[in-house]
């Protein structure tokens, strides 16, 4: 019975005081603007402009993805997005709200801006799939 006991006062404190990881409030307020991550900089059109992102996990960040269009880039992030938390993504005067992303596709010149909210650290890559090993692709690490 003490045990229980002990166990439930245990929960019930950490519940009442929280976690330090707790975030507190609206977290998809107060974007940070990411430099856009431009694909085709170069004149063989692999190269993107920039080629890493530091993230923290909770903050709220805005990033633009654009495509030069001297190629076509299915834009991959693999497990990156899949540790987000999607709050939009526009596409010229469209609003796209969706739970996630697999690819992003751009046949030509164009953008698409993301707003998401990083919810596990990790490294991930952000590429264009096929032009990876050519220099389509930038790194983004999530503390």
């Amino acid at each position: 019975m003490n045990v229980k006991r002990f166990v439930l006062v245990g929960l019930l404190v950490y519940l009442a005081v929280g976690s330090a990881a707790w975030a507190e409030g609206y977290l998809a307020t107060d974007l940070q603007k990411l430099p856009d991550l431009v694909f085709g900089v170069d004149d063989t059109g692999f190269a993107v402009s920039t080629p890493s992102y530091r993230l923290t996990t909770g903050k709220a960040y805005q990033l633009t993805l654009v495509s030069t269009g001297k190629r076509e880039y299915a834009i991959h992030a693999d497990d990156f997005f899949n540790f987000i938390w999607l709050r939009k993504v526009e596409v010229g005067d469209v609003e796209i709200k969706a739970n996630g992303l697999y690819e992003i596709e751009m046949e030509r010149e164009g953008k698409a801006t993301l707003v998401f909210v990083p919810i596990k650290p990790g490294k991930y890559r952000i590429y264009a799939k096929g032009l990876d090993a050519k220099g389509a692709v930038a790194s983004i690490e999530v503390k």
